[in-house]
C-alpha cells in the first residue's frame, strides 16, 4: 500500500496509532489517557480546582468531577479545602502514591522513546519545534486535548 502524501493525512495516522499506544500502555497501570493528563495537570499546577483544571484540559467539568473521583479512590489524587477560599476544594497529588506516580512517568517515557526510536535527537527536536508551531497556529494548548470531552 502506498505511503499518504498528505501532511494532515500522516499526522493522523501517526496521532491515531499514539495515541491507540498510550492508551494501552497505561491501560497496564489501570488508568486512561485521561488519567494521566489530569495528573500531569495538577502535578504541574497544584492546588487548582475541579474548574480550573476542566478549563486548562478543555473538557467537560462533569468528567473532570468523575476523573478526579476515580482518582481519589486509586489513592493518586486528593481535594483540600482552600486556605483563601472555602467554597473550593484543591487538588494535590498525594505523596504516599509517589511509587505509582513514578511508574506512571515511567511509562510516559518508555513511549515516548518508543514513539520517536526512528529519529536522532536533533530530528526529534526539529519535529518537535514544527509540530508545537502547528499546534500553535491552530490553537491548542499544552495542556488540552481535541478528544478530552469539550
Amino acid at each position: 500500500m502506498p505511503r499518504p502524501t498528505g501532511v494532515a493525512l500522516l499526522l493522523s495516522q501517526v496521532g491515531a496509532h499514539t495515541s491507540a499506544r498510550f492508551a494501552q500502555r497505561v491501560a497496564e497501570l489501570g488508568l486512561t489517557p485521561e488519567h494521566v493528563a489530569v495528573l500531569r495537570v495538577v502535578g504541574q499546577h497544584a492546588g487548582l480546582n475541579q474548574q480550573a483544571l476542566a478549563a486548562r484540559l478543555g473538557a467537560a467539568p462533569s468528567r473532570v468531577v468523575r476523573l478526579v473521583d476515580e482518582l481519589e479512590e486509586e489513592g493518586l489524587l486528593e481535594r483540600r479545602q482552600s486556605p483563601h477560599d472555602r467554597r473550593h476544594r484543591e487538588l494535590h497529588t498525594v505523596g504516599t502514591a509517589e511509587g505509582r506516580l513514578m511508574s506512571i512517568l515511567s511509562a510516559v517515557g518508555e513511549h515516548e522513546r518508543e514513539i520517536t526510536r526512528a529519529l536522532d535527537p536533533d530530528e526529534k527536536r526539529t519535529l518537535f519545534h514544527l509540530l508545537d508551531k502547528i499546534a500553535a497556529d491552530q490553537g491548542l494548548d499544552g495542556d488540552g486535548h481535541p478528544g478530552s470531552g469539550r
